[in-house]
């Protein structure tokens, strides 16, 4: 079980370390350790874990691991209190980079702010941040979340409108995102 914290805290320290562009950035640095890498859950529970992260209050990165800590070693056969210990020590982990780095290089960054290189720094993080949060959309297009045509067709058609319905309504008529997850929850309900 030691082996497995210890696998807990390098994981998430190392997402820490370089999830740039917030928790969903992170999504799939974190599906691709816990569910290819370390087998921990499997794509369904990833979603899950996703949709109960962004549920609670929170970033979506530190739910994430607090899930993911409990769970893996709740499916290693541990007890609870040690599923708890383990969302302490994933938790813990995914957070220290970034207090780490943040006590460090306040200083500096408040002094070099307008530099030219560390302008171009951040000029250079911008698009990369971009691409990790369109990652994150398409690593969560994935037949748990839209099922498929040749499997269940009124689902993925389904899903596929309410996606849709979704992005005009934030995109082009600025529908407040809470506003747009109640009602998709409300017409998911009454679909299925």
């Amino acid at each position: 079980m030691l082996t497995l914290f210890l696998q807990l805290f390098y994981t998430f320290f190392k997402i820490g370390l370089f999830g740039f562009g917030g928790g969903y950035a992170m999504i799939s640095m974190i599906q691709g350790e816990v569910v290819t890498k370390h087998a921990w859950l499997d794509s369904h529970e990833f979603t899950d874990i996703i949709a109960i992260s962004q549920m609670t209050p929170g970033p979506i990165g530190i739910n994430s691991a607090t899930y993911v800590g409990y769970m893996s070693v709740l499916e290693h056969g541990g007890p609870v209190w040690m599923g708890v210990l383990g969302s302490a020590v994933a938790t813990f982990a995914v957070v220290l980079p970034s207090f780490i780095l943040m006590l460090t290089v306040s200083r500096l960054l408040m002094r070099y702010k307008t530099h030219p290189v560390v302008e171009s720094v951040f000029m250079g993080l911008r698009p990369t941040v971009v691409g990790l949060i369109a990652s994150a959309a398409l690593v969560l297009m994935n037949a748990d979340n839209f099922g498929s045509i040749d499997g269940d067709a009124f689902q993925f058609y389904a899903s596929v409108v309410i996606f849709a319905l979704a992005f005009v309504a934030t995109y082009w008529f600025k529908v407040h995102p809470i506003m747009v997850i109640v009602a998709a929850g409300v017409v998911g309900f009454l679909i299925y």
